[in-house]
């Protein structure tokens, strides 16, 4: 691709011809499938004798013909991409036989095999590996679905929609023929044939409809259904509850699929996920894991009304689907369990990683305004901050409006691709607000700056708070206009909140305040303050910015202690690491022993009696908060925080940090994990999860004190343990310790883990994952050891996502080493991957991209590692956009 095409938003037309309805005839065999599409047209009344287009990559044309009469070659004209005919009637019906060889299809994308089973990706762009066809998705049509295939290999047949017929072949084949009775584009489109079993249920809807529940998996994998069935069953509850959205077929499928590139997808009524995203057991599955496939299950079903039944215009609207779908599966996850939590794990998740997508080469708005491959935005960008965008609507609007709003949507545009305009215009019309100065958030790029300032009068018992934002240019724009923050609020004093009055409001005393930023510069006055306060600002994190505020390590321990904001007395504790961690950074070049600032460890030791006083049963503080309050900042949050990351730096301080604590509390820490450590059947409730999870950060602190019997402990639980959180938590803890008192115990518990679970393809992806995030100098020559291992496979996403990912994306003090023997590993894996797998390619390839980050030698050797592959003669779109915008 050495010129690629732009794409952008401002060139958007409407569609030629309406596509009414869509025939699919599959015939599925082992070297190849061939593929008879009978397509009917109406031509637009825009459209003054266009020639009809249709997309098309990578196909075998047999035939082609309209209304039965054959084209011969003079009729039509093949490109690469797509299929021209000149010359068509107003109404008309395209036959089209096509062959293709899903056997051979490495990018997952399309028709293709995952081992025995065919299966489909077609979002965003796969649909036009498979046949010619208008490919965008504000073309929707109903779609009949046939497929025929050898019963014995393939008893299985799945499409969308309801089963509408099927039969016996001669020859041992079978057909199988679907009907979607809703209109939907093409990339909603699946299939899959297999050798599959089934787990079904049951959900009756709130109308009374009895809706069929099926997840399809292998027959050794049945016996891990039972948690995303009753998380699907949870989730349709939900939607009927929360938004009114009741399920509208005679049947909700879900199938688990080893190969996948992505974590699921919503295809009408046919659910395709990625294995690691369905299956669950407790002896294989991490507590994380277990609320993480709730969640995902939550997503895809949500899907059928935000993304399904009112989908995008275009894919610059990306975010209208995954946005909207993202805030609603975080809602539920919230009601499901702790609200707390949840809010404070995607708030990390975008703090370490969307913050740092805004501040580099890839950097775009939620709206973004221009790509070559679409494949590359789907980021965190366009769903988590799509999501928060999402959330701030819901609180500038409150609850019941926000549902009025979505109501109006759903009803205004069922059946419908629309646009982010489209969903704000309904807010607008059910609230009367507007939404202009708030559509910043949607078209420009960028993490806001807040800089904040407060000024006590103890006379006057007011409080002003001046307020300042700016936002970082970013490579689509150098000037931001301002956006429309909310900025929730409250005061701390020395014994909690404090009630108080916002001047020229006609507000009542609170404790607690939405305050509305529209200004670069604002100024508040809060009245009736009795004493000089702490503020809590951006409470819940009530909009995605970077908040600038000089706060004293003694007004965070106010925070930590005092405030009744959740999120709030995480994020102080958060800063105040990292601020002791950044003065043990200044100080390692001078000192041989930095010193641990007493206030941290005074603080520390406080929330470490808390934990005690709560795993004891004497209070009923949330235990998972406190293990979530307790843990250091991680190097990646560290490496945000910092204008030239300084890799060796920020690994030593925070090890240093953390054994400090350790050390000190070693005792107490040993009270927690023994009060914790008690026999118990697993559950995945949400205390249980609480309980392990807290036992786990004991556990990673003893360990961390370099004790002998620390170790011993690791290496007890990892043995005795029953379910794979406690197993894999000992584990990494083991691997993870780089004393020599740990290495023989790691190689025994590695090998005993892969002895117990080789068969296991999920499980064998963290057994990779844990040795390619050791912070152990060897770690490389680890990795492409475990490339030989023949568990690995080069071509499964989740193995590469594991060892590769791992490695380059998750172990930084090994993956940046000074070398440059890492950025010369990934690139080649880059190359290996640009022609059997661009997206796995283009996603691995995120390490590289924020070259401008580090100190000069590691620039230069990044900056070399990208020019060097933007040289290679054959290069991908998907690579070669980030590689060529990361070099800009």
């Amino acid at each position: 691709m050495n010129n690629p095409k732009t794409i952008y938003l401002a060139d958007y037309q409407a569609p030629l011809f309406t596509l009414e309805k869509t025939k699919l005839n599959f015939d599925l065999y082992e070297n190849h499938a061939e593929v008879r599409s009978e397509l009917t047209f109406l031509a637009n009344e825009s459209n003054s004798a266009h020639p009809l287009v249709l997309h098309g990559q990578g196909l075998t044309l047999v035939s082609i013909a309209i209304d039965g009469t054959v084209l011969d070659d003079s009729r039509y004209s093949v490109s690469d991409d797509c299929l021209t005919i000149p010359n068509v009637l107003t109404h008309f019906t395209l036959t089209c036989i096509t062959k293709i060889e899903p056997q051979n299809n490495t990018s997952l994308e399309g028709l293709y095999k995952s081992q025995k089973m065919f299966c489909t990706q077609c979002e965003a762009e796969g649909f036009r590996t498979i046949t010619y066809f208008p490919d965008r998705p504000d073309v929707m049509s109903e779609f009949t679905v046939r497929i025929t295939a050898d019963k014995a290999l393939y008893p299985v047949l799945l499409s969308n929609g309801n089963k509408i017929g099927e039969g016996a072949l001669d020859e041992g084949r079978h057909w199988v023929e679907w009907h979607d009775p809703h209109k939907k584009p093409s990339y909603l489109f699946a299939l899959v044939a297999g050798d599959l079993v089934n787990l079904d249920g049951y959900f009756t809807t709130s109308s009374g409809r009895e809706v069929l529940l099926r997840i399809y998996v292998e027959a050794k994998d049945i016996n891990k259904c039972e948690h995303a069935m009753q998380s699907l069953k949870k989730a349709m509850k939900w939607d009927e509850d929360v938004y009114g959205r009741e399920y509208d077929l005679d049947v909700f499928m879900i199938v688990a699929v080893d190969d996948f590139n992505m974590g699921a997808m919503e295809n009408k009524g046919l659910n395709i996920f990625n294995t690691s995203c369905v299956l669950a057991s407790s002896a294989t599955t991490t507590d994380e894991s277990f609320l993480s496939i709730e969640a995902i299950v939550a997503h895809e079903y949500f899907h059928n009304w935000s993304g399904n039944r009112v989908t995008c215009r275009d894919w610059f609207q990306l975010s209208l689907k995954e946005g909207f779908t993202v805030f609603r599966d975080a809602e539920f996850s919230s009601d499901m369990g702790s609200r707390t939590v949840k809010r404070v794990e995607d708030v990390n998740m975008l703090r370490t990683h969307q913050f740092a997508e805004d501040a580099g080469p890839m950097a775009h708005a939620v709206q973004p305004a221009s790509f070559i491959e679409i494949s590359n935005f789907y980021t965190l960008t366009v769903y988590e901050k799509g999501a928060e965008v999402v959330r701030m609507i819901h609180s500038l609007l409150g609850a019941a409006l926000f549902r009025q709003g979505s109501d109006l949507y759903f009803e205004r545009h069922d059946g419908q691709a629309v646009t982010i305009d489209d969903f704000i215009k309904a807010m607008t019309d059910v609230s009367g607000r507007d939404f202009t100065q708030f559509m910043n958030w949607y078209r420009q790029a960028g993490t806001p700056r807040v800089k904040v300032r407060g000024k006590y009068n103890p006379d006057a018992h007011t409080y002003n708070l001046t307020v300042k934002q700016s936002c970082p240019p970013t490579p689509e724009c150098e000037m931001k206009l301002p956006f429309h923050i909310p900025m929730a609020m409250g005061l701390i004093g020395l014994e909690g909140p404090l009630s108080f009055t916002l001047k020229d409001n006609a507000g009542e005393s609170s404790t607690h305040r939405v305050v509305e930023i529209t200004e670069k510069e604002q100024t508040l006055v809060f009245e009736n303050v009795r004493e000089e306060p702490v503020p809590s600002l951006f409470r819940d994190f009530s909009a995605p910015i970077k908040l600038d505020f000089q706060y004293t390590l003694t007004d965070l321990a106010r925070l930590i202690t005092r405030d009744d904001d959740g999120f709030c007395r995480w994020d102080a504790s958060q800063q105040m690491a990292v601020s002791v961690i950044k003065d043990v950074m200044q100080a390692l070049g001078n000192e041989p022993a930095p010193t641990v600032n007493p206030q941290l460890l005074e603080t520390h030791k406080q929330l470490l009696e808390q934990a005690i006083e709560a795993a004891s049963g004497k209070s009923e503080q949330d235990l998972q908060m406190l293990a979530y309050t307790l843990t250091l900042p991680s190097e990646e949050y560290l490496s945000e925080t910092q204008t030239i990351i300084d890799v060796e730096c920020t690994h030593h301080a925070r090890v240093r940090v953390k054994r400090k604590l350790a050390q000190q509390f070693y005792g107490l820490y040993h009270d927690l994990y023994t009060l914790l450590d008690k026999p118990k059947a697993y559950s995945a409730d949400t205390q249980s999860i609480a309980e392990r999870k807290l036992k786990h950060t004991a556990l990673s602190y003893l360990v961390a004190s370099g004790k002998q019997e620390a170790l011993a402990l690791a290496k007890s639980q990892f043995d005795k343990a029953d379910n794979m959180s406690d197993e894999f938590s000992a584990l990494a803890e083991l691997v993870h310790s780089n004393s020599q008192a740990a290495i023989a115990l790691k190689e025994e518990s590695l090998a005993a883990f892969y002895t117990k679970w080789a068969d296991d393809t999920l499980v064998m992806n963290r057994w990779f994952s844990v040795q390619a995030s050791s912070s152990n100098p060897t770690t490389l020559s680890t990795v492409k050891q475990l490339m030989d291992h023949p568990s690995f496979d080069k071509n499964n996403p989740n193995k590469l996502r594991a060892l590769i990912g791992g490695f380059c994306s998750r172990n930084a003090i090994c993956f940046h080493d000074r070398s440059g023997k890492g950025y010369a590993f990934l690139s080649q894996r880059i190359l290996e991957l640009n022609d059997s797998n661009p997206q796995m390619a283009s996603r691995l390839l995120a390490p590289l991209t924020r070259w401008k980050k580090y100190d000069d030698q590691r620039q230069q050797s990044m900056r070399q590692t990208l020019s060097t592959l933007l040289e290679h003669p054959a290069l991908s779109k998907d690579v070669f956009e980030v590689v060529t915008k990361s070099l800009a």
